[in-house]
């Protein structure tokens, strides 16, 4: 799907704003909705759940309703007209004037309805859209059950669920351990396009010798019974260089274009140069960023443009204060200048696909990213087999094409996490079935076919028989916090224990997660937990274990920044393993690592 770009013959119009609001409960809205009714105030984008202090609002169950009123200048007559939500949480619904034009599955990927016969140019409408945040065993991320929704545990002396009914109310208690921020948390729009226009652009570059190759794979739509290849006759492309100087051409809406003395795209502080394929299609234009570089594993490296990639950087969420999980471009814009004080190249989407400026910045600024899914939380511990009784494999497909879908011609994108933390230990065999045929499924979408992973939980790492098939083995480690608690001799050990196993498996092994919280302020002359000393004496005793291995690609710490986290007695304000503190003020460990980092290349770091 095609990011809504502004030009000489696209119109964008932003629908951010204040909109109207409404608590609803669990109830469907069904096939129709009625205009909101003592409705409130909501800013749009953001998650509802911290713009009004009321536990109604934080702790909310089921739907909710926004309303805006949509004008649609009549300059747009002769236009098509389409309606694009970047990001609704979970579950969408969206009526025009009362009746349902569309609705979609999923809260972290984009979808769209075209409105031009709903509202059309000219005249003014009403746009109601319902959003569910409720997660259960078929949703991405996945939520809990039973007496665990009604009370969070099954402990002794707590009633049972059918008791329970009778007057508790249920709620929804993740499986995952970050906030349930949920609403319209990234921008609506309304953008145009001409009758005939560019659908999609496929973009698959290479590089032989000097010079770049770009095959390149249109989609055009025209008019009811347009004729395809009439509609590729007219289509046409061009390669702009930085100063938008053309340094190929081609046509037809299939092909092949060699660039000459290409520049390719680098990691920072690399140069990641950027061209635009300009697409034309009758009136239409669309302009596509790209970069020249390929991304491949070669027995235990991975290889960016050829040469022996070592990641350095960490998980990483959507959060802010009061925004929730809504987009804030100046906090991107922050993070992204973070990111190169630290002296890092890369990040995970930790744990959904993250707005798709984001990616933008990325590409523009040389940051690599691990693209994961929402697939965080698929396990019950031994009594149930996930993979038999959760409903989830189709919307996993679902979310997988969407995802490969938009985000296939990033540069900044080089490889794609099917998901975080899966019970592969208690049933190994559908494990296997399930992830291996996902890992393949993955593969036949990618046209650039990038590496495929999903990330490993703490788990018996012998009787798991995924984990040692993907292209590069991502495992979550917690030896010396969760695990071994306090003793990083202990800890230290028992990583090098296992790190004997995954050299023998010959692939190339990076840690995704590995940490220690730390609330800002407290200090130790004896590093001991919860300190800012136990921190970073907890990653530079790890990281001296890692230098040790030349299979060992990388090291994503856990995590960027501190974040919300549904309360609990583990969590104090929530998890608080950031090397920086919410507002990004940096903990004792983002020094060292900023330090580690600058002194450790991106390239061929461990040429033993």
């Amino acid at each position: 799907m095609l990011y809504p770009r502004e030009n000489e013959v696209r119109a964008v119009l932003d629908l951010s704003g204040i909109w109207k609001f409404q608590l609803g409960d669990a109830r469907d809205p069904g096939e129709a909705c009625e205009s909101l009714k003592d409705s409130e105030v909501i800013s749009v984008p953001a998650s509802y759940n911290d713009q009004k202090e009321d536990p109604a609002y934080r702790n909310h169950y089921g739907w909710v309703y926004y309303e805006r009123t949509i004008a649609v200048p009549a300059s747009l007559k002769g236009q098509r007209l389409v309606l694009r939500f970047d990001a609704v949480t979970h579950r969408a619904k969206v009526y025009i004037n009362g009746k349902l034009a569309a609705e979609h599955k999923g809260g972290f990927l984009p979808f769209e309805v075209e409105i031009t016969d709903l509202i059309p140019a000219g005249t003014r409408g009403v746009l109601t859209v319902a959003a569910d945040n409720r997660i259960h065993h078929g949703t991405l991320p996945v939520g809990n059950e039973g007496a665990i929704a009604f009370f969070g545990s099954d402990n002794p002396g707590v009633p049972s669920v059918e008791a329970a009914k009778l007057w508790a109310k249920p709620q929804n208690i993740p499986n995952f351990d970050f906030f349930n921020y949920a609403g319209i948390n990234r921008p609506v729009r309304l953008y145009t396009t001409p009758e005939m226009y560019v659908d999609d652009i496929t973009l698959v570059p290479s590089i032989d010798g000097a010079d770049g190759i770009v095959e390149y794979d249109i989609s055009v739509k025209g008019r009811a019974g347009e004729q395809k290849a009439v509609l590729s006759e007219m289509t046409a492309i061009e390669i702009l260089d930085e100063n938008r100087s053309c340094v190929a051409r081609g046509c037809g809406c299939a092909g092949k274009l060699r660039i000459p003395q290409a520049k390719l795209w680098w990691p920072w502080p690399g140069i990641p140069y950027l061209y635009t394929a300009r697409i034309s299609c009758g009136e239409d234009v669309y302009e596509q960023p790209f970069g020249i570089r390929t991304v491949r594993v070669e027995g235990t490296k991975f290889l960016i443009n050829e040469k022996p990639f070592y990641f350095k950087g960490f998980g990483k969420h959507e959060d802010s204060a009061f925004h929730g999980r809504g987009l804030d471009l100046c906090l991107d814009v922050k993070d992204v200048n973070l990111i190169h004080w630290l002296h890092a190249n890369s990040f995970r989407t930790s744990h959904y696909p993250y707005a798709e400026e984001m990616y933008d910045l990325c590409d523009r600024e040389g940051i690599v990213i691990i693209d994961e899914t929402p697939a965080v939380g698929i396990g019950a511990g031994e009594a149930q087999n996930p993979y038999e009784t959760f409903p989830i494999r189709e919307h996993h497909e679902q979310v997988l094409r969407e995802m490969v879908g938009r985000d296939k011609n990033h540069p900044s994108v080089v490889m794609w996490s099917m998901g975080n933390e899966p019970d592969t230990e208690h049933f190994p065999e559908s494990a296997y079935e399930y992830w291996h045929s996902l890992y393949e499924y993955t593969h036949s979408l990618d046209p650039q076919n990038r590496p495929v992973t999903f990330v490993c939980c703490q788990n018996n790492y012998e009787r798991d028989l995924v984990t040692r098939t993907m292209d590069v083995v991502c495992i979550n480690r917690y030896y010396g916090w969760y695990n071994l608690s306090g003793n990083l001799d202990a800890a230290c050990y028992a990583w090098n224990q296992e790190l004997d196993f995954w050299e023998k498996q010959g692939k190339p092994v990076m840690v995704t997660e590995y940490g220690a919280d730390a609330i800002a302020g407290i200090h130790e002359t004896v590093p001991e937990m919860f300190s800012e000393e136990y921190q970073m004496e907890f990653y530079r005793r790890q990281n001296a274990e890692f230098d040790k291995r030349s299979f060992f690609i990388g090291e994503h710490v856990w995590g960027f920044a501190d974040f919300a986290t549904v309360q609990g007695c583990m969590r104090a304000d929530g998890n608080k393993k950031g090397l920086f503190t919410r507002d990004r003020r940096p903990k004792m460990a983002a020094h060292y690592l900023k330090k580690r980092w600058n002194a450790i290349p991106d390239f061929d770091y461990k040429p033993f």
